[in-house]
């Protein structure tokens, strides 16, 4: 974590399925969280985070791990809005707005109300639930990658999630004008199986009003975070400008006197 936000990331995250287990208990992840967070601020000079999940099976519990991630000095917490059920979530936004903390959404276990085309709720309707309760991030799918979905549709729940009034248009699933007043929106969420190379699309799609999530897709680039990177790979260029690059064909590598051998990609 400390070598993705040293790299260059702004926040990391917490898997959602992350919660306390006996392999990884929530206090001392907290700990070895803040301790990357403060060291990575502390050479770089940028502001980092990290989502903190605190889901729990009981509101108390829930409370009592935020308490602590706001006495560490965490900036953002991250909540299942989902399993751990709207009531809590609503009451995890006051917590987080009388507290001065960011509050991340995360749509776990929402496949399974809104997969199958012939019966659930569909995750329209979800993106609104999360906005009437409140929120400042959500998952919404990415178009392209793993999550890749109809464009037209994530871009109508994106729509939905962030601007004030939206039209009618039928073509991108909304029915009848949504006005949301003074209701605050929240960003949209961009995670599931992306990497740099999507990062073009990713912004034509979501605008520069989001969040990009890379979590495999920056452990597990040859252009990675320096101690998970290739021993025979180097950075060349910023991850930006390197995202329009083409691959080169397998070849076989050959030595240079400038910099070491390249290993042979697809």
């Amino acid at each position: 974590m400390y070598e993705c936000l040293r790299g260059g990331l702004d926040f990391t995250k917490d898997d959602e399925n992350v919660n306390s287990q006996p392999f990884m208990r929530w206090r001392a992840r907290f700990d070895f969280v803040m301790e990357a967070i403060h060291k990575a601020e502390k050479e770089t000079g940028e502001r980092k985070g990290h989502y903190l999940n605190v889901t729990a099976p009981t509101p108390e519990e829930m409370y009592k791990r935020a308490e602590y991630a706001k006495e560490i000095g965490a900036p953002i917490i991250m909540h299942d809005y989902i399993t751990g059920r709207l009531l809590r979530q609503h009451r995890s936004r006051h917590w987080c707005r009388d507290n001065g903390m960011l509050l991340h959404i995360h749509r776990a276990m929402h496949a399974v109300l809104d997969r199958n085309p012939h019966h659930g709720i569909h995750f329209r309707v979800l993106t609104k639930i999360l906005r009437l309760s409140g929120g400042d991030h959500l998952h919404t799918g990415t178009v392209v990658g793993k999550l890749e979905g109809d464009r037209a549709s994530t871009l109508g729940w994106i729509d939905l999630l962030r601007e004030k009034y939206i039209k009618e248009d039928r073509s991108r699933g909304i029915f009848f004008d949504q006005d949301w007043g003074s209701m605050p929106g929240a960003f949209a969420v961009a995670s599931g199986g992306i990497h740099v190379w999507h990062m073009p699309a990713l912004v034509t799609i979501f605008g520069d009003d989001s969040v990009l999530q890379f979590g495999g897709g920056t452990l597990g680039h040859p252009w990675a975070t320096p101690r998970v990177r290739p021993p025979t790979a180097w950075p060349s260029r910023p991850a930006w400008k390197r995202a329009t690059r083409v691959w080169p064909s397998r070849r076989k590598a050959r030595p240079s006197s400038r910099r070491p051998p390249s290993r042979a990609r697809n």
